[in-house]
């Protein structure tokens, strides 16, 4: 008898596969789950199996939605469920606590004496029932949810309400999912253009290899849109600038923050701010076309969440875009672009 065997590994990235492997596996990429999806899946499974598990019925413990989203939103941003279903698990956990400890201690049942007609016969003593114990009803809400499952892991995506020149909110695909990228682009000191030197570029924020090709691609191409622009503005050829991406000590690397980059290199240069909530993503290459990237679905559920109103995506990512459900489109002014002088009409307007 021939037997097949079929091994089915799951992983969050891909990168982390050793080549050799990879090259032997077929790849299935699998989108996570919405915040909706989410909500769905914890009221008609995870909740239900957690009542059978711990007897708590609707009764003595209710979660509400609000409780669930403020879960999601703060502490489980993961693709999947499973940490979803451990904080669930937790609250479930202290609330069997909480009634246990409700409970008062076990009395001996009052004793009532009967006496029969006779009464020559001695009492009869019989225990009466003990009395009925409720106990109080358990409310999980958004006002007691840390004392249920302890300060929130993610506080807030938008680290800048408003966005000074040289900072721009791009949209990146991570393990946890979609997140905000701030690009901060700064001078480390005055222009002077009279001096003999060159201009230089740090890069900071744990940076891979590609994403500093892109930095070097990107200010290529601001330089060029600058020259046509303003053709006496000699900005990039004496300044010293340093581009920063927050939160160092996760590694950042891919080409899709091209379109950040420039954009935010041309906002310190021309010493603009951006319109406000607005987001981007997309590849650059050396002549300005803007190119596809991945996570389209992932960046967009990262704009809803940060709350931007306008975000620009790659033109050959439409598809990608037509694919999400209408609710996820909706409240967004998403603008497609093949070039990077479609953005720029836009980017201070």
């Amino acid at each position: 008898m021939n037997y097949l065997v079929l091994f089915i590994c799951t992983a969050n990235e891909i990168s982390k596969i050793p080549g050799p492997l990879r090259d032997r596996m077929e790849m299935i990429d699998v989108s996570g789950y919405l915040a909706e999806e989410k909500v769905a899946i914890a009221h008609q499974h995870l909740i239900p199996q957690l009542r059978k598990e711990t007897s708590l019925s609707a009764d003595q413990l209710n979660i509400e939605d609000s409780a669930l989203e403020e879960l999601i939103k703060h502490y489980c941003r993961e693709s999947g469920v499973r940490n979803l279903q451990q904080h669930i698990e937790r609250i479930f956990r202290k609330a069997a606590l909480k009634i246990a400890e409700q409970q008062p201690e076990d009395e001996q049942p009052a004793a009532t004496t009967a006496i029969s007609e006779n009464s020559d016969a001695e009492p009869v003593s019989t225990p009466s029932d003990p009395p009925t114990f409720t106990p109080e009803k358990i409310n999980i809400s958004t006002e007691n949810l840390q004392k249920f499952v302890g300060r929130p892991k993610f506080t807030s995506d938008r680290m800048y309400e408003v966005t000074p020149p040289g900072v721009i909110m791009g949209l990146a695909w991570t393990a946890m999912g979609g997140s905000a990228l701030y690009i901060e682009t700064v001078l480390k000191r005055p222009v002077d253009v009279t001096s003999d030197k060159d201009g230089s570029i740090e890069t900071t924020g744990n940076l891979g290899d590609v994403m500093k090709e892109s930095v070097r691609t990107a200010l290529t191409v601001a330089k060029g849109i600058l020259a046509r622009e303003q053709p006496d503005n000699k900005f990039f050829d004496k300044s010293h600038i340093h581009i920063h991406v927050p939160e160092g000590a996760t590694p950042k690397d891919g080409p899709s923050a091209g379109v950040t980059l420039v954009s935010s290199l041309l906002s310190l240069a021309l010493n603009r701010p951006v319109v406000q909530n607005m987001a981007m993503t997309g590849e650059i290459s050396l002549t300005g076309k803007v190119l596809p990237v991945g996570g389209i679905r992932e960046k967009i559920i990262a704009a809803r969440r940060v709350g931007a109103k306008r975000v620009f995506l790659p033109a050959e990512n439409r598809r990608d875009f037509d694919d999400l459900p209408e609710f996820m489109k909706s409240e967004l002014d998403i603008r497609f672009v093949s070039h990077y002088d479609e953005l720029y009409e836009h980017l201070f307007q």
